[in-house]
């Protein structure tokens, strides 16, 4: 029995050494540069200056606002979506159903771009009211807080949409019969019953979007909005004015963490987060409405549709438009943009696809053996090992790229430079931030396989590591397939961390469209964006047709 221990031991031993060596270490560096002085002397000081001083207090009040903001107006969005997709039958529904996802796969950095060429003081829409109405002054549609408020809440309702449908699916119907039986219809069988029972999926959903646009800062930059901790964050840190500015930066990163984890321990503590696997979903017939409500739900869905595509209309005339100023639409049209990023460029998608198809990798690598512990294991610090991992999701990233920078910035033995002088540093931050969606996904696949298949091959002489991949694995392959792709296009994504530790030549799509953008090549980094946009288009493509509307278990 030793001899068959050794190696889970070994196992759990390896993957708790990555998740404290690029995880838990990291932000222990980053909390010791918050409470400490130049010297390495404790002290409160950094802590008591950001308090003091009235604009980083505003720009955490705005913060705490524009978080709250965007979960109500993409709760709105989300749960109606979910809720008519999910118990009622109309015309176009399954097409909806699908283009309803289609939002999430574009970055946010990418959907303000999108946003600024059609509804921008220059855009298509100002213009031609400019020229129908003679109006004089541009109206500003997007330049603002209010503008971030539209970003996120476009590019992040999906999120909503997808656990609620989730747990929507795992609603008893006796439940809501129950209900009906004494008196309870309509919208107040809604508000008393159906939805406090999504409590657990929409929480979930409703965390992520806090903490995605909490944690945002290229959008607000783009959008002329400065007061808010991530854009602090990284202009401290980037700009390194002085060493007091610096380690302000340190101090909001430290905060903004602390800030994350304070939601997240909430939200476990009162709706249990755990709750991520997809065991009893039950099959509820859906009501067919009447025209005239099949006409409202048609425009309600084609109007939210209509914004949601802003970007992606905007993004691509853009990479193939010249002379788009000050007039609706291009002048002419050419693949020049796609060329010069494509031919002359080519490190932004190349290093893209291989920092994501390496993260991919240390994401399975790690993450599966994580879900098969936490779902089949006996062995020690299980529930600590699922709080890390949760955890992750509550990280802002632009915290996690600060902390790397600390944390590895030191001379690795045998060299003469640090971790962070190394290529490698990219895919390990970026499987460090999408591990969670590898381990939820398999976990969730893991739950629907009953052990007594597996012990049945072991009651006939399968080893541990044989009955995994005979059984096991076979059986949950569609789970780890479905996290890894969310995982690689979440990858591509990804802007927050790697903006602070890409150097030169090792740029990613995302360092490529912010770098033109704030050059002026407003059309290369368009064309960066549709070829982002395409990528991610195929992914959720695959994992729509192998995860179908239960996709929601991968987000919480």
């Amino acid at each position: 029995m030793r001899s068959a221990r050794l190696p889970l031991l070994l196992g759990v031993g390896l993957i708790w050494a990555f998740l404290i060596l690029f995880l838990v270490y990291p932000l222990c560096r980053i909390f010791y540069d918050a409470v400490t002085d130049g010297a390495g002397r404790f002290t409160l000081a950094n802590f008591q200056d950001f308090f003091t001083d009235e604009f980083y207090r505003r720009s955490l009040w705005n913060s705490l606002i524009l978080g709250v903001v965007t979960v109500i107006t993409s709760s709105a969005l989300g749960i109606a979506v979910a809720f008519l997709l999910v118990r009622f039958d109309f015309w176009g529904r399954n097409l909806f159903s699908y283009l309803t996802i289609i939002p999430i796969i574009s970055p946010p950095l990418v959907g303000v771009l999108g946003f600024t060429f059609i509804l921008g003081r220059a855009g298509t829409v100002n213009v031609l009211l400019m020229d129908w109405l003679d109006m004089l002054r541009p109206v500003n549609f997007v330049y603002g807080i209010h503008g971030v408020v539209l970003v996120e809440t476009l590019h992040l309702f999906p999120m909503i949409t997808l656990n609620v449908v989730d747990a929507l699916g795992k609603i008893d119907p006796s439940l809501e019969e129950a209900a009906e039986s004494v008196g309870a219809r309509g919208w107040r069988k809604f508000w008393t019953v159906t939805l406090p029972l999504t409590t657990p999926g929409y929480i979930a959903g409703a965390l992520l979007v806090f903490i995605w646009t909490f944690s945002d800062f290229a959008t607000p930059l783009v959008l002329g909005v400065q007061d808010l901790l991530a854009p602090q964050a990284y202009l401290n840190i980037v700009q390194f004015v002085d060493k007091r500015i610096f380690r302000m930066g340190i101090v909001i990163s430290a905060l903004m963490v602390l800030l994350a984890v304070f939601f997240l321990l909430a939200a476990r503590h009162y709706v249990g987060l755990k709750d991520y696997s997809s065991l009893s979903y039950s099959k509820i017939a859906r009501r067919r409405l009447s025209a005239s409500r099949q006409a409202v739900t048609v425009a309600f869905f084609s109007l939210v549709l209509l914004f949601s595509f802003i970007p992606y209309i905007g993004v691509t005339l853009a990479s193939v438009g010249k002379g788009w100023s000050l007039t609706p639409l291009p002048v002419a049209y050419t693949i020049q943009y796609y060329e010069r990023v494509i031919v002359e460029t080519p490190k932004y998608i190349l290093n893209s696809f291989l920092y994501s198809g390496i993260a991919v990798g240390i994401c399975i690598a790690v993450g599966v053996p994580i879900a098969w512990l936490l779902g089949r294991s006996t062995v020690p610090g299980r529930g600590a090992l699922d709080a890390l991992n949760t955890l992750i999701l509550a990280i802002p990233g632009t915290a996690i790229g600060i902390a790397y920078i600390r944390a590895f910035h030191f001379d690795l033995p045998g060299f003469d430079r640090g971790l962070t002088s190394f290529w490698i540093i990219m895919p390990l931050v970026l499987a460090v931030r999408r591990l969670p969606y590898t381990v939820r996904g398999s976990y969730a696949s893991l739950q629907l396989v009953h052990p007594s298949m597996e012990e049945a091959a072991a009651s006939v002489g399968a080893s541990g590591l044989r009955c995994f991949r005979d059984i096991t694995l076979p059986m949950i392959w569609k789970g780890v397939l479905v996290g890894s792709l969310f995982s690689f296009m979440t990858s591509l994504q990804e802007a927050s961390a790697v903006l602070f530790l890409a150097l030169g030549g090792w740029e990613s799509i995302t360092n490529g469209i912010f770098a033109f953008y704030i050059a002026g090549s407003a059309n290369e980094a368009a064309a960066l964006g549709v070829i982002l946009i395409l990528v991610a288009a195929i992914s959720t493509i695959l994992i729509n047709r192998i995860a179908g509307t239960r996709m929601g278990g991968v987000f919480g």
